[in-house]
């Protein structure tokens, strides 16, 4: 029970810390104010701030993986494949969400993307930060 509550507790730590990080992200780029009138449905900026958001969640899950097993119970290739497909989903992520951001012209209900795009650039860092320490830990155990 102790582990459960544990769980839960560190996921909404986490959850509430991504939330803050991508309203730092929007009040950064100049994107924080809400629209006038709000636009529905899945425009194409949309559309390209889920997929980047898509690939940054692949890159976490495969950075995370990949530092969990970088410690030497999995062969080297295997191990080097995962780090390496992190960081560049990672990278693709944040510069796709940077991408999204820098062209957006209206805050959140715009239909622009922008709250996606920051989570993309949030995402993508943290991506590219498990994969350099996964790819750190892989080098001191040879």
């Amino acid at each position: 029970m102790t582990r459960t509550f544990t769980l839960v507790v560190t996921a909404l730590a986490a959850a509430v810390l991504l939330g803050w990080s991508v309203h730092v992200v929007l009040v950064a780029a100049h994107v924080s104010e809400p629209a006038a009138a709000t636009v529905y449905g899945l425009t194409p900026r949309r559309l390209w701030a889920i997929a980047a958001v898509g690939l940054a969640l692949v890159s976490v899950l495969v950075g995370g993986l990949a530092l969990r097993r970088s410690a030497g119970r999995i062969r080297e290739d295997r191990g080097r494949l995962g780090i390496i497909a992190a960081l560049a989903a990672g990278l693709l992520a944040l510069v796709n969400g940077g991408l999204n951001l820098a062209v957006a012209t209206g805050g959140p209900g715009t239909g622009n993307g922008v709250v996606g795009g920051a989570a993309a650039l949030v995402l993508g860092l943290l991506g590219i930060a498990l994969g350099g320490l996964a790819l750190a830990r892989s080098r001191r155990a040879i």
